[in-house]
């Protein structure tokens, strides 16, 4: 194996598309806390510390997944899974990852911070990878704590403090995650059944989903226009989230007519993507520009 072979397998370890989307939610929070009073050092060292942690949490997940990904196409070409990359290498790699991004969190931000990471990290290696990804429906419900850690991190590096805006936003992609989550889980559904992984469409069938589906959406789309409401977000954040959540719905909605639920849930998980990314830019954009006032002030 040549050494830019291991480098593009270590890369992979880290799972570079989730980093990257978490990134931009991360940027999305600190701007949104910062409104437009930006300290750079503190930026770079919030987004590349919560990176490293994101990756090593991913590392992790690929020891312990190596069985599940051995028998889900999707996942069958990991380095692991191949045996491109031993157990112990993996382990030296993820846990030196760690480090290095809890103490570049710890020394350039604050103890809200760090601990915040922490349990994002905790909740995804600990509680969802090693137990209830593999025991509970509810799985996918406990994970979505950890997914939603981004932006709040990004937004507690800046105030020092889980107030309600912190709030709001973790329940924002907490409500996010499920929809987004069960859609892959329809359009995976042979991998994830072949696995045995309990997700909520295995065990209680797509169309039971379905209504999850629509549910997670009509909740999200109350929870986004509510950081314009409470004055965390100004009038151009809340007309984006408007529209596109009421498109997300729309498409949720599709799925009772729909004659093909693979495609649907594509549908579905694809502008949940557009969807999570065009809201983290108008909080990084509009608080950047103008400091937020409550949009019923604003409209008054």
């Amino acid at each position: 194996m040549t050494a830019s072979s291991r480098r593009r397998d270590y890369l992979a370890l880290t799972k570079p598309g989730i980093i990257g989307g978490n990134a931009i939610s991360v940027l999305g929070g600190f701007f949104l806390a910062a409104q437009g009073q930006i300290d750079l050092w503190l930026l770079l060292a919030t987004l590349a510390g919560l990176s490293l942690v994101i990756a090593s949490g991913c590392a992790y997940n690929n020891v312990i997944d190596r069985d599940i990904d051995a028998v889900m196409e999707r996942t069958l070409s990991r380095p692991l899974v191949q045996g491109r990359l031993s157990v112990a290498e993996t382990l030296r790699f993820a846990t030196l990852l760690g480090v290095a991004g809890f103490a570049l969190l710890a020394v350039f931000t604050n103890a809200v911070t760090v601990g915040l990471a922490a349990f994002g990290f905790a909740i995804y290696v600990g509680a969802y990878s090693l137990w209830l990804k593999r025991s509970s429906e509810y799985g996918t419900l406990v994970g979505s704590l950890s997914g939603a850690m981004p932006p709040v991190v990004g937004y507690c590096a800046v105030s020092g403090q889980f107030d309600g805006g912190a709030l709001t936003l973790l329940v924002i992609f907490c409500l996010w995650q499920m929809p987004h989550s069960y859609a892959i889980a329809i359009f995976r559904f042979k991998d994830y059944e072949a696995a045995k992984i309990p997700v909520l469409p295995v065990v209680r069938g797509i169309g039971t989903a379905k209504h999850y589906i629509l549910g997670y959406v009509v909740a999200f789309v109350f929870a986004s226009l509510a950081l314009s409401v409470a004055g965390y977000a100004g009038p151009g954040y809340f007309a984006v989230a408007l529209v596109m959540g009421v498109y997300w719905l729309y498409l949720a909605m599709q799925g009772y007519w729909t004659t093909n639920a693979e495609r649907w849930a594509k549908r579905v998980f694809g502008f949940s993507i557009l969807t999570i990314t065009a809201l983290s830019v108008m909080m990084s954009v509009e608080s950047s520009l103008l400091p937020s006032t409550p949009l019923i002030a604003a409209l008054g």
